[in-house]
């Protein structure tokens, strides 16, 4: 069993587990996703360790409902979050003009300042 992306306009409107046998009986457009697949990685299922083989690296990143499909690149990512972020083709995903501090604070993003606030 695989988990495949029903994809309408370049958008997914669908995820569901199948065997490619099922999928192929269906109408509309339907595309393999990794569950395991973030960041154009591929990890050990359940886990946050990279996989040894990343052949299994699938599409970018795993598809969920709302994400977008961009049939030239073959890659499933997320909706732009703020203007400000911009999409990086490496890992698929956005990336803030200013990096997220590492520490162990809590933080969301002020798009005004364009700048991470801390939260108490």
């Amino acid at each position: 069993m695989a988990h495949f992306a029903k994809v309408v306009d370049g958008k997914v409107t669908e995820v569901i587990v199948a065997e490619q046998d099922h999928i192929d009986t269906l109408s509309g457009t339907w595309v393999q996703t990794s569950y395991n697949t973030r960041g154009g990685i591929h990890y050990q299922p359940n886990t946050h360790t990279p996989s040894e083989d990343q052949s299994k690296s699938l599409r970018g990143n795993y598809a969920g409902i709302g994400d977008i499909y961009d049939s030239v690149n073959d890659v499933f990512y997320k909706s732009q979050p703020y203007n400000s972020w911009t999409l990086n083709t490496t890992t698929w995903q956005w990336d803030p003009p200013t990096l997220k501090p590492d520490d162990t604070n809590i933080y969301k993003w002020n798009e005004e300042t364009q700048n991470w606030d801390k939260i108490n």
